[in-house]
């Protein structure tokens, strides 16, 4: 009578490992018969490319700013003045 116990509890997940086999197996029937591996292959090889492309696209903007920026603060520096020294406090007055 044990065993009957035993058996019935153990029966659907018995049941249940043999239809995740199944269904695992015919999956990877259906997987290796499909071309899969090589439109993975096709589509990452887009994806590097389209990143490096953006990477040198970054890499043009960026020396672009920041030649920009040099030849905004080049001018900024010529309209101010560069050449005249700071005005700065030289009494001594903290001193007393």
């Amino acid at each position: 009578m044990a065993w009957h116990g035993f058996l019935v509890k153990a029966a659907p997940t018995v049941v249940n490992g043999v239809v995740g086999a199944a269904a695992y197996e015919a999956v990877r029937a259906a997987v290796a018969r499909a071309p899969l591996r090589q439109a993975t292959v096709t589509v990452t090889a887009w994806g590097i490319r389209a990143a490096r492309e953006a990477q040198r696209q970054a890499e043009y903007g960026t020396e672009q700013v920041r030649l920009t920026v040099a030849d905004v603060m080049a001018e900024a520096r010529d309209r101010a003045g560069d050449g005249i020294e700071p005005v700065t406090d030289s009494s001594d007055d903290h001193d007393r």
